[in-house]
């Protein structure tokens, strides 16, 4: 009787401990994180835009990431080109620059603001400056016409080889979050 008393409160105290729910809460970063689709231009040395118009190095809509680091800290996240910009693959020219990035930078959660200055840069051949990086909520437009959070910095490559020649001093980068729908894409 004994036995079968204990065995029915282990039983009992297993199927309340397995019906508590766990609590799963968001990165640091959750604030700034995100899916993006974004355009670039370039930009000269004095910060007039020398490209302008959607699509005008022939990307299409272009995604971007941002996200927390391995530490998950208030203070720092991820900007990733998710692989896009490494003309070497893009257009199968072995001697073009890898423009890809993935580069830690410093956040302010408060204003939403980030920066990098000569990051090392993960997936390109260029050091990163990210400038006057901002995340401004509800500032953009979707393709349906509905509010989005909108994306925007500057980028410069430190060492960049085809820089004065071509006058592209840094990129602007632009765009909305994600929405997931198929009318947004």
């Amino acid at each position: 009787m004994k036995k079968s008393l204990y065995l029915a409160a282990l039983l009992l105290t297993t199927v309340f401990a397995s019906c508590e729910k766990d609590e799963i809460g968001g990165t640091a970063t959750e604030s700034m994180a995100g899916q993006w689709y974004i355009t670039v231009d370039a930009v000269d040395e004095n910060g007039k835009t020398i490209t302008s118009g959607e699509d005008y190095f022939g990307y299409g809509k272009v995604q971007i990431l941002t996200y927390n680091t391995v530490a998950n800290t208030a203070d720092s996240m991820w900007v990733s080109s998710n692989g896009n910009f490494d003309l070497a693959s893009d257009y199968g020219v072995p001697s073009y620059p890898n423009y890809a990035f993935r580069v830690k930078v410093g956040i302010n959660q408060g204003n939403l603001t980030f920066s990098s200055d000569k990051a090392e840069n993960a997936d390109g051949d260029y050091p990163v400056t990210i400038t006057e990086g901002k995340i401004l909520k509800n500032a953009g437009h979707q393709n349906n016409g509905s509010a989005a959070d909108s994306i925007v910095f500057f980028i410069s490559y430190e060492g960049d080889p085809w820089y004065p020649a071509d006058g592209y001093a840094k990129y602007k980068v632009s765009g909305v979050r994600y929405s997931g729908l198929v009318e947004n894409d």
